[in-house]
């Protein structure tokens, strides 16, 4: 049964992941399990982050001043880094939802044409 639910999931598209990770950091700061977390949960399992394109990702949009962290306790009590979107990051994702609006709109016009008038 989880080999099934494991071929159920989707890699993510080359791109995607900063616009999850932005999106996610709308709803306040968070550590790097809690965005993995949350992406996956909110894609009905379907897209599942792992730590090895996760962290690099953060780093990536921390150095671009999209985020910036603070150390904090997790709620296991652990020091952790945790995340919040910066003005930079909220600029960066309207224009990333914007491209991925029209990309999809785009890819759903070639599934899908619309009817031609005779």
């Amino acid at each position: 049964m989880a080999k099934k639910k494991a071929q159920k999931r989707t890699e993510l598209l080359q791109g995607t992941l900063d616009m999850l990770i932005l999106k996610t950091l709308t709803n306040g700061k968070a550590h790097g399990y809690t965005i993995a977390r949350h992406i996956q949960r909110a894609s009905s399992d379907v897209l599942v982050v792992e730590e090895g394109s996760l962290y690099p990702a953060l780093h990536r949009m921390e150095r671009r001043g999209m985020i910036e962290h603070e150390w904090g306790l997790s709620d296991s009590n652990r020091r952790a880094k945790f995340y919040r979107l910066t003005p930079t990051g909220r600029k960066q994702l309207t224009a990333e939802t914007k491209r991925w609006d029209h990309f999809v709109n785009a890819i759903s016009n070639i599934l899908n044409p619309p009817a031609t008038e005779v």
